[in-house]
């Protein structure tokens, strides 16, 4: 972005800072104002009446370049669901409007994505488009329910090395099912291991201009992305005039790689065009012209003479009901915070605005929806100012589909594939493996697991089990913490100190007292139990506790607690009102003096 548009983002929400928040605690009802809670879920009220003419025209260049890259994009999403590309522009419009009222990121662009495309994928193949419609509501009604119950910490449970292997799986699976289009091979495949199938079974129909085509498009989109080191949308006085057109115009070809290729290969395609109405490459074909009729998503539906009902299309949809709406709000609110400047994100609202755009699109026929990575940052270096510009990019869709659909009929379909696989390429986390490699080896069973799972199976399983493995993992780390157990010697006798370095709770009880019936051995020793980092304990450990003081006096052995917290030592008397004979409020020396006076622990043998 650039220094300007910084500047003029800054004064725009100067005074309003982060988007008020509603109290929790106290009489909060009494300290809500209407007018506040209006604004802050509609953020569009905050900064309209500071809105400036030259605010619009940034707005007017980021939204036309953001256009430029959904376009192509969404026509070729739509053929990764297995729609008609028609859909794609569906969905690109309402949730941009939607999102510019109730939005709180501007520079956040709603709109279809490769993960969500593919995960519709096979419910489109078994029942038709419908599925996808009835998705796109379904997603946006779980979204908004979420938000309203503030359950968004769902998704805290995608951990990263869960996240990579995720993205990584989706970026695999929805390139290798371009790889028909790409080869020309005239034959539908949406799973990995069929998707190869089809191009090794189908070696003698590979299309060598199709491929010439499709790998030529890749090479040049490849190209064009690095553009983007040559310059920026800025003008800087330093250099020359020359040196400024060039270095805007390199970067104007990077934003625009995407539609700069579809259109050469849709020229390309429409020159070639012999004289029997035969043409070099497999073209996208008809498209259903005109804006889509405004009416109610299909709860019902009619596929090859057979009729579904309700029930019917949510049992299709299956798993995807949930986790459709958890990948929307996951690639949202990472994309959001990621642009957000260092302000703080109000992940509820965003639901809230993302849920919205789902629920409305499902009217106009879109399949589901929610925040871009790649069109979001064409719109963040394109120096968009509101979520204004998002307009811009609805209405160019709208005209798109109102005027100029006759000439995506020459889109061939080998360039529309080599779009996809490029994007594909860069959304495959790389980086991940490595990083994981050299920090914490054990993150990479997640990963693997979750990356395998999605490639053999299917993405939803593939979270599942993935989410699963990673929670076995935490699962372990609570059932067996670090202790530190460290001897001492204090007023003349033998001290074993145990001091766990995390939270206990109940999968540690019986391996607590294990490590210390192995560790603390000797007889006439005192076990003294540091509580100083155990920050909460349920009533399986204080129970734990308590046998565990029965077993060290068997021992002839005393046990201690020191540095307890006051809900630790409530807890363990609620248990064991006894316990209160061996909890330390003292330092440990006077602790220690105590017993050494003491006749009831007279059997305990000193240390010489």
């Amino acid at each position: 972005m650039t220094e300007s548009s910084v500047s003029s983002t800054q004064n725009l929400h100067k005074k309003d800072g982060e988007l008020p928040r509603i109290p929790t605690t106290g009489r909060w009802l009494d300290k809500i104002r209407p007018m506040d809670l209006v604004k802050t879920r509609i953020p569009l009220l905050q900064w309209a009446p500071k809105y400036k003419l030259s605010y619009f025209l940034k707005d007017c260049l980021a939204g036309f370049t953001v256009a430029l890259t959904e376009i192509p994009q969404g026509i070729a999403y739509a053929k990764v669901a297995g729609l008609d590309p028609v859909y794609g522009l569906y969905s690109g419009f309402m949730g941009c409007f939607i999102y510019f009222i109730f939005g709180s990121c501007k520079d956040l662009n709603i709109g279809p994505t490769s993960i969500l495309s593919l995960m519709i994928q096979s419910h489109v193949y078994n029942l038709g488009p419908d599925m996808a419609v009835l998705s796109t509501f379904t997603t946006g009604c779980i979204i908004f329910l979420l938000g309203l119950f503030n359950l968004g910490f769902v998704v805290e449970f995608f951990s990263y090395p869960v996240i990579a292997g995720f993205t990584s799986a989706g970026a695999l699976q929805i390139a290798s099912s371009q790889l028909n289009s790409l080869f020309g091979i005239d034959k539908k495949s949406s799973e990995f291991v069929e998707a190869w199938k089809v191009v090794f079974q189908n070696l003698d129909s590979i299309r060598w201009t199709d491929t010439t085509l499709g790998l030529l498009s890749i090479v040049a989109l490849m190209v064009l992305r690095e553009f983007k080191r040559l310059g920026s949308l800025k003008y800087r006085p330093e250099l020359s005039t020359g040196r400024n057109i060039f270095s805007i115009t390199s970067f104007m070809l990077f934003l625009s790689r995407n539609a700069l290729i579809v259109i050469i290969g849709t020229v390309l395609a429409y020159l070639l065009e012999e004289s029997d109405g035969q043409y070099p490459f497999r073209i996208t074909g008809n498209i259903t012209e005109g804006v889509p009729s405004f009416k109610l998503p299909p709860f019902s539906t009619v596929y090859h003479g057979h009729n579904y009902s309700f029930s019917d299309m949510t049992k299709e949809l299956g798993s995807t009901i949930i986790f459709a709406p958890l990948v929307a709000i996951l690639e949202t609110v990472a994309i959001a915070k990621a642009f957000a400047g260092g302000k703080t994100l109000d992940a509820t609202q965003e639901m809230f605005a993302v849920g919205a755009c789902n629920i409305m699109g499902s009217f106009v026929s879109s399949m589901p929806v929610t925040g871009s990575f790649t069109r979001t940052a064409v719109n963040n270096a394109s120096g968009v100012i509101t979520t204004f510009g998002g307009v811009i990019t609805g209405l160019l869709v709208l005209l798109a589909l109102t005027f100029i659909t006759s000439t995506f009929y020459y889109i061939p379909k080998a360039t529309l594939a080599s779009v996809v696989i490029c994007a594909m390429f860069y959304l495959f986390d790389f980086e991940a493996f490595v990083v994981l490699w050299r920090t914490k080896k054990s993150d990479l069973i997640p990963l693997l697991v979750t990356f395998l799972v999605g490639v053999f199976w299917s993405l939803e399983n593939g979270i599942l089990i993935g989410i699963s493995c990673n929670l076995l993992f935490v699962l372990y780390s609570s059932a067996r913490p670090k202790f530190f157990i460290e001897q001492l010697t204090c007023g003349g006798r033998c001290v074993y100190l145990v001091s766990p370095k995390t939270y206990v709770q109940f999968p540690a009880a019986e391996y607590l007292r294990k490590i210390i019936a192995e560790s603390c051995t000797v007889e006439g020793i005192v076990v003294v139990i540091n509580g100083k980092n155990i920050g909460n304990i349920d009533a399986t450990v204080a129970r734990s506790f308590s046998i565990l003081r029965e077993e060290v006096e068997k021992r002839n052995q005393r046990l201690l607690f020191i540095d307890l917290k006051p809900v630790i030592r409530q807890t363990l008397l609620n248990m064991d009102a006894s316990l209160v004979q061996i909890i330390v409020d003292t330092s440990l020396e006077d602790a220690i003096r105590k017993i050494n006076e003491s006749s009831d622990f007279s059997s305990l043998s000193s240390v010489t």
